[in-house]
């Protein structure tokens, strides 16, 4: 029996984004595995309370699940200051439920300090990180995009990241990246689910042998049905966009399209969905900007506020298209593979894990990213080309769900506990779950 602790930095129940529900999923597929015990311990903080003597948590409803309070953390470093918790608390985890392999879903909020913790209790354990964006090459939210002119960046580098944030050393962030490469050189192996992103890590820096490239699975019943169409001649034309309203995910860069195009061709039939949240939240220079972009658009743009994951089934029942404004490099957005599901083709931006995941002219529609002139050309082209809808739905290929990709991850621990030489138990006596 392979026995694995799964370790994300929220968990979905609390904190629905991309990263939370692909470590839950990976949880949920390890369980459908013959032949493997899981755990799933997640960060938690704020406004969650916490128990007053310790880090640990029980989500009584959920067995083998856990949560970890911590919020003394360093941003700039990935660390977490409560060390004195991570070698009480964490290491008690580790000790308890003895994993063959510990994976490393996320560290943010948890701290560096827990993938040292690992490696250092269980020194013949398996360690495996998942990366979900670029947070340890760089500051700026691990977007690698310029701070101020927003521009894409291309490289990290102490003297690159010093002229984003001039109040910070060249020296400090050469400290950092010191810090951050010797800690993840403590695990095994590296998971990116898109190439684009292994090949970022690998030019910072880490080994190309260390990385495999395994897509999220995702975990949904059964695909939606496209849009009944109320007559012969009505068109495919209902847009949507799902995600938060950052000036990064490019919703912005969309409504201006929206506005842009002319009457003629978008019609009375045609609308488009916003499901997101988090404007609010946002500098007060993008939301004045929104909020004249949304004035412009008028009655072409309905806003629906954000979305829980379970809604999404339904939600695509409305639509035809899903789009994609984002402006920085994206991962493997889980967007995409739900989009796939339900066969709705993609018009996304031409950046990274976008343009590799959605094929243009096979599945979705590719445009320069960040400009709203290109994207008109997309979303005319999807109101107006006969058939188009049809080809490109025709062209996706289902997604990996939860259970087949747990299974290549157990595939994979198989293989890298063999290299490794160190063998497993064969049976081992029932662990008492931690309460």
């Amino acid at each position: 029996m392979m026995r694995v602790l799964v370790v994300s930095h929220a968990h979905p129940s609390l904190s629905l984004g991309g990263a939370e529900i692909a470590s839950y999923n990976l949880h949920k597929g390890l369980q459908a595995s013959e032949g493997v015990e899981t755990h799933y311990l997640a960060r938690t903080g704020a406004p969650t309370p916490r128990h007053a003597s310790t880090a640990l948590m029980s989500l009584r409803q959920r067995g083998g699940e856990l949560l970890y309070y911590a919020e003394d953390y360093d941003h700039f470093l990935i660390s977490n200051r409560a060390t004195e918790e991570i070698e009480r608390d964490f290491v008690r985890v580790l000790r308890d439920l003895k994993p063959d392999v510990v994976h490393f879903h996320h560290f943010i909020g948890l701290g560096l300090e827990c993938l040292f913790a690992a490696r250092d209790t269980l020194p013949d354990a398996l360690i495996v990180v998942t990366f979900h964006e670029y947070l340890s090459i760089c500051h700026h939210h691990g977007q690698m995009v310029k701070t101020g002119a927003f521009k894409l960046c291309y490289r990290a580098s102490p003297t690159d990241c010093n002229a984003c944030f001039p109040d910070i050393s060249p020296a400090r962030f050469l400290a950092r990246e010191t810090f951050i490469k010797g800690i993840l050189g403590l695990a095994d192996h590296f998971i990116s689910p898109s190439h684009f992103l292994a090949d970022r890590y690998k030019e910072w820096g880490l080994a190309e042998d260390r990385f495999s490239v395994i897509e999220n699975g995702i975990d949904v019943a059964a695909a939606a049905p496209p849009r009944p169409l109320p007559g012969p001649e009505a068109r495919r034309s209902r847009f949507a966009y799902f995600g938060q309203l950052t000036p990064y995910k490019g919703a912005d860069v969309l409504i201006d399209a929206v506005t842009r195009i002319p009457d003629a061709v978008w019609g009375d039939d045609a609308i488009l969905l916003v499901y997101g949240g988090n404007l609010e939240r946002q500098p007060q220079a993008y939301q004045d900007k929104f909020a004249k972009l949304v004035e412009s658009a008028g009655r072409r743009v309905r806003f629906c506020g954000p979305f829980q994951n379970h809604e999404m089934p339904n939600l695509m029942r409305s639509i035809d298209w899903v789009v994609m404004p984002s402006v920085w490099w994206e991962n493997s957005p889980i967007v995409i593979q739900e989009a796939f599901f339900h066969g709705r083709p993609l018009l996304s931006s031409n950046l990274g894990g976008m343009a590799e995941k959605i094929t243009d002219e096979v599945d979705g529609l590719h445009f320069r990213a960040g400009s709203p002139e290109d994207l008109v050309d997309c979303m005319t082209r999807a109101l107006s080309e006969p058939d188009l809808w049809s080809r490109l739905r025709g062209g996706i290929t289902r997604p990996l769900n939860h259970v087949d990709s747990a299974a290549t991850h157990v595939a994979l621990y198989q293989r890298l506990i063999a290299k490794r030489g160190v063998p497993m138990p064969e049976s081992r006596a029932a662990t008492p779950m931690i309460a």
